[in-house]
């Protein structure tokens, strides 16, 4: 049966925006949802609001799903963010805008009426406060086509409420931090399994933000494998063009040695466990000395003195070093 209309919904997997869509579906509204992924932690495998599996919902509930890859416009959004960063490397407003714009093309390509979020007024004081919400509407075109069915009521009407194609006495009033009406409409239409809300994309991470800050003012280019050995291991610069990564654990090892450049060199203890650990940057006397310290420092026999550590691009090339592990104090002053 043609459905009332037809909205393209700005999908996480989160409790938000699986509300919105639980809102809409209820007043007889087609929807397709988009996902977007990126290379900063929103990606399946993540349990945060921001990455969260979205087709349990869609298969319970009935909608559709279609995954989006932000790929390389998000990461120059990310270096250069219009409307800036936020605490740590996170570009939220350039971000929304981003994804809006694609869902735009989007809603165009299929014939779709509207475009809709889970965005709460005030829950994020970035990009959720009114001024915001005007900003990110206008910049991606859809000023009268974006709405915000949690907090309808506390905006101006869309054309799409005005029109009566989406009933807006059905739509909420919610604002700020608390989650308690949205548990109230989660126990309502039976939306179970959806995640924490704390938790985010990588680059409001603190940690991350730092190694990724230090890699953009030290490098002009940007691959998307020093995007995943930034979310591994221990990281340490040594100078301008020298950065060690010391693994922590085996499945850091592997991932280190996976998404390492030909031109990096190799470092481990030998005849005890061991960290693998990267040097990206110039191999000389110094760099080999300091790099070779650090990864004794982190391997078992870290208590015997002097430890026999190995170097090499290819196992064929293998050279050794022996070294006293470096001392916490001097790892401090090079730690990212």
């Amino acid at each position: 049966m043609k459905k009332r209309g037809h909205g393209i919904a700005l999908f996480s997997g989160g409790l938000d925006s699986a509300l919105a869509i639980l809102l809409l579906l209820r007043q007889d509204i087609e929807v397709t949802a988009l996902s977007f992924m990126n290379h900063f932690g929103c990606d399946l495998s993540d349990r945060s609001s921001c990455g969260h599996d979205p087709y349990p919902v869609a298969d319970k509930f009935g909608f559709t799903v279609k995954m989006v890859h932000l790929a390389d416009k998000f990461v120059q959004i990310v270096k250069d963010p219009k409307y800036g960063h936020g605490k740590n490397m996170n570009p939220c407003i350039d971000c929304r805008i981003l994804m809006l714009r694609e869902a735009k093309q989007f809603m165009e390509i299929v014939g779709a009426d509207f475009v809709f979020t889970g965005e709460v007024v005030g829950q994020r004081p970035m990009s959720q406060r009114k001024p915001q919400l005007n900003i990110v509407a206008r910049d991606a075109d859809l000023k009268g086509k974006l709405l915000r069915p949690l907090s309808a009521k506390l905006l101006p009407p869309t054309e799409v409420e005005l029109s009566g194609l989406v009933d807006r006495d059905r739509l909420e009033a919610i604002s700020g931090r608390s989650r308690k009406r949205q548990i109230e409409l989660a126990e309502k239409y039976g939306l179970e399994d959806y995640p924490n809300p704390a938790a985010g994309c990588l680059l409001t991470d603190q940690s991350y933000s730092n190694r990724l800050r230090d890699f953009l003012a030290h490098n002009e280019h940007l691959s998307f494998d020093d995007l995943n050995l930034m979310r591994v291991g221990r990281h340490f610069r040594l100078d301008r063009e020298t950065v060690v990564i010391v693994g922590r654990n085996e499945e850091e090892n592997n991932k280190i040695e996976r998404y390492r450049n030909k031109t990096d060199w190799l470092f481990e203890a030998i005849g005890t466990g061991s960290p693998v650990t990267l040097l990206k940057g110039p191999l000389n006397d110094s760099t080999i000395k300091a790099t070779a310290e650090i990864t004794a420092r982190y391997c078992r026999k870290r208590d015997d003195g002097q430890i026999e550590i190995s170097y090499y691009q290819t196992e064929d090339q293998l050279q050794t070093i022996m070294v006293a592990p470096a001392v916490e104090t001097e790892l401090v002053k090079v730690r990212l």
